[in-house]
């Protein structure tokens, strides 16, 4: 009942908003065409094929074939065994999947939308993302978290959230966020396959959008490597830098910059984490200015313009908190890591 519902508010919402949104096509019409959520349901039900392994499961699924039709025609071809209906517990139902996942099996968890998930939140943090770790490598967590990130519309403050910061500073995840119709069937079919937890951001409004795709996006083999960031759009004078439905809008922001002989490189992050530094520096260094783009809310980032030397950032390791006393001193800061940082911020070190 609740995904008719809801159903009916997005048909309604997506209609007032259809101008706004149809501007994120950037590609040649003459291609062939496929929607996101074709490229979704084509990922899920080729990936569900290949390997017995690959379940899903969340709400309404399975007889309603998905609150936004995502996982439309795969109860009738895989089962209920495979296609799991689940009551509204977020909590419950992850808790089983990671269970499920400890044991070797492939769940694909899908959220009706990310804000949801902090119901769920304890496991996906505390017991898919650290058991690796905490396990010495020995046991492995190949599950998907998936579904509707950030905000839709007309849906208030409670479901429009993005979540993709918050997963994305946990150790033992990875953290996708697709824009086009390739990147959310080859970014799937990696998140599928991948022996790590992996969150995986669509956006809502995008997935009635067509994008071009070629052949070898059509192919079943066709995946996309995580960790890695597209160039959308070629430039040299500044650097812009997004992910998800914000890529549509910087490359719409890059044709109105280019009437003013302003030449944008638009980058697609596709993978918050790993993140592609290397693809963002070799931009920024051509372009030597940089935006950013994310419905994130804002927060850090101040006083650069008056920076006589770059920023020195002193944090904790980028793992788990190990449980061995000299293990756990390494992985926080400690008093003569500010010294050594501040001594090279004043070229008094090269430490």
């Amino acid at each position: 009942m609740l995904g008719i519902v809801k159903q009916k508010m997005l048909e309604q919402s997506l209609k007032k908003i259809r101008p706004a949104v149809s501007v994120l096509r950037s590609y040649s019409s003459a291609a062939k065409q496929m929607t996101v959520r074709e490229a979704l349901n084509s990922a899920l039900d080729e990936e569900m094929s290949a390997d017995s392994k690959v379940f899903l499961m969340g709400e309404e699924v399975g007889e309603y074939q998905g609150a936004y039709k995502i996982t439309k025609g795969l109860l009738d071809k895989y089962g209920p065994e495979r296609v799991l209906d689940t009551p509204i517990t977020e909590a419950g139902f992850t808790g089983i999947a990671v269970g499920a996942a400890y044991y070797g099996v492939k769940p694909v968890v899908e959220f009706m939308t990310f804000n949801f998930s902090m119901q769920a939140i304890d496991h996906i943090i505390n017991s898919a993302a650290k058991t690796n770790y905490m396990s010495s490598g020995q046991i492995s967590v190949p599950i998907v978290f998936r579904g509707p990130n950030g905000a839709a519309a007309g849906v208030g403050a409670q479901h429009s959230q993005c979540y993709a910061a918050w997963y994305a500073s946990c150790p033992g995840l990875k953290v996708l966020a697709p824009y086009s119709s390739e990147d959310a069937r080859g970014l799937l079919k990696a998140a599928i396959r991948d022996p790590d937890p992996v969150v995986f951001l669509e956006n809502e409004l995008l997935y009635g959008e067509s994008f071009p795709v070629s052949d070898e996006v059509h192919d079943s083999s066709f995946c996309l490597p995580i960790g890695k960031a597209k160039i959308e759009r070629k430039g040299k004078d500044v650097t812009i830098a997004a992910y998800s439905k914000m890529v549509g809008y910087a490359l719409k922001a890059a044709e109105t910059l280019e009437k003013d002989g302003i030449d944008a490189e638009v980058i697609n992050l596709r993978s918050i984490r790993p993140l592609d530094r290397s693809m963002i520096n070799a931009s920024v260094r051509k372009t030597n200015r940089l935006v950013t783009v994310e419905e994130a809310f804002p927060q850090h980032g101040e006083s650069f313009a008056y920076l006589d030397a770059p920023v020195e950032r002193i944090a904790g390791a980028d793992v788990p908190m190990p449980y061995a006393a000299n293990l756990e001193r390494m992985a926080v800061p400690q008093v003569e890591d500010i010294v050594r940082a501040a001594k090279r911020t004043c070229y008094r070190s090269v430490s």
